[in-house]
């Protein structure tokens, strides 16, 4: 049974630092791409960061680019998402995705509140 945990996340004031961390079981996770997406009140969910299985490419949204790093630990099947600088704006549930092809694993989120 594949299952996909996070956590780290909290409430923190603007400009602190926050790890996220996601666990993934019950799968070959050094071949799933991996990332973070989050979700506000009233929002869509949408794509924070991503890592490819690969080559560890990284992408990031441009709300995020050169505050947030992704990264992978494929020996432990962890996930990271390092938060600096965080902005009122980045409030939100963060949710863990783990895909290969069609297939697909998601987390139940854990909540950043981040206040000014």
């Amino acid at each position: 049974q594949v299952q996909v945990v996070e956590s780290g996340g909290g409430s923190v004031q603007a400009g602190a630092s926050l790890l996220l961390s996601c666990s993934a079981s019950g799968l070959t996770f050094r071949v799933y791409d991996g990332g973070w997406f989050r979700q506000a009140p009233g929002k869509e969910r949408e794509f924070v960061a991503s890592i490819s299985w690969s080559t560890h490419t990284t992408e990031y949204a441009d709300s995020v680019k050169g505050r947030f790093t992704i990264s992978r630990d494929n020996a432990s099947n962890m996930v990271y998402l390092q938060m600096n600088s965080v902005k009122p704006e980045d409030s939100a549930i963060y949710y863990c995705r783990v895909w290969r092809g069609a297939l697909e694993y998601w987390g139940q989120g854990t909540q950043v509140t981040v206040s000014s």
